[in-house]
């Protein structure tokens, strides 16, 4: 179990990238991303972006060397994990209320379920296979997909991708 000491947990909360954010992804972003990089707009067949204004400030700062944005979608299924009664709540305020809590555990109540973000994962991931299927088998398309999303969900993609 990671702890967030401290940090608020904030599915739906649209709040902006912290500084720390902003200067982590300027530091790699130049390693990373443009022509000939691990995230080479020529190779992206899709992007998708989380609806939080923290994502879509992470792309844009990943792509600000390139003269124009590449294309992307915004959609909810990329979002955060909805933290529902426990919206804005630290960890150590989640435990007073509920302890031994685990958000892989229980879910959030009045949020999402472990269930209800596995389906919502689940079914990205989907997209995605068929996005690689489609390039390998049938030569259709670009080879790879970027999708801009959040802690909790990036977790849960990689525990269901493999």
């Amino acid at each position: 179990m990671v702890k967030r000491s401290g940090l608020k947990s904030t599915g739906r909360t649209d709040i902006p990238l912290t500084e720390n954010g902003v200067n982590v992804i300027k530091k790699v972003a130049p390693e990373v991303a443009g022509t000939g990089k691990l995230l080479d707009p020529e190779n992206l067949s899709h992007i998708w972006i989380s609806p939080r204004q923290r994502a879509l400030e992470t792309f844009e700062l990943l792509f600000k060397s390139l003269a124009d944005l590449p294309s992307y979608e915004v959609r909810e299924d990329v979002g955060e994990w909805d933290y529902g009664d426990y919206e804005g709540l630290t960890y150590e305020e989640i435990q007073g209320k509920n302890r031994g809590w685990s958000i892989w555990k229980y879910g959030c109540p009045g949020g999402e379920s472990i269930e209800e973000m596995t389906k919502r994962v689940d079914g990205v991931i989907a997209e995605v296979r068929e996005i690689h299927r489609k390039f390998l088998e049938d030569g259709e398309g670009r080879r790879d997909a970027l999708i801009v999303a959040h802690v909790r969900t990036s977790s849960h993609y990689k525990g269901h991708a493999e």
